[in-house]
């Protein structure tokens, strides 16, 4: 496939990410970032994401399998993923939030967070179960579309600055 051709590509499957609504505009200020110096930034922060919310989403499965369900521990596993109390990492002298799902722009892992959260508050454990297991799949699921996307990002060689989708 001829560069621009694989660039045009990877644009596509960019938007598409958008469209779908895996992705908000979160994502964009991450590329905003990205640079010459630090071309694999996104991708970077993304492993990050994937290493660090699959340790959590052990802990709130573990923490769901206890009866009976302590909604409060359970809300707070919850919002740790999420990202209220995100890692900070020191990148370009600057210090910023990362490895969360706000922090990556995962709409659709955002929604299923906030709604687990508000069956913690009213101590829905059937809820909090069903919605655990969208929340996972919908991680697994933008997983491997960022994981498409960074391959072939990666295959196209370097492309424009960050722009909004359309």
């Amino acid at each position: 496939m001829k560069s621009n051709q694989m660039r045009r590509q990877v644009g596509l499957m960019r938007q598409s990410l958008f469209t779908q609504g895996y992705l908000d505009e979160q994502f964009i200020q991450l590329e905003e970032l990205q640079d010459d110096a630090n071309p694999n930034f996104v991708e970077e922060i993304a492993t990050l994401y994937y290493r660090d919310s699959s340790r959590s989403l052990q802990t709130i499965e573990q923490a769901l399998e206890k009866t009976p369900h302590d909604f409060s521990k359970l809300d707070n596993h919850m919002h740790q993923f999420k990202g209220s109390s995100s890692r900070e990492q020191a990148r370009f002298n600057l210090t910023i939030r990362f490895a969360t799902c706000c922090s990556i722009g995962a709409k659709k892992v955002k929604a299923e967070c906030q709604q687990f959260r508000e069956f913690c508050k009213t101590g829905n454990g059937e809820g909090c179960m069903r919605t655990f297991q969208l929340l996972k799949k919908e991680h697994a699921t933008l997983k491997k579309k960022l994981e498409a996307y960074f391959q072939m990002a990666r295959q196209a060689g370097p492309i424009a600055s960050a722009s909004r989708p359309k």
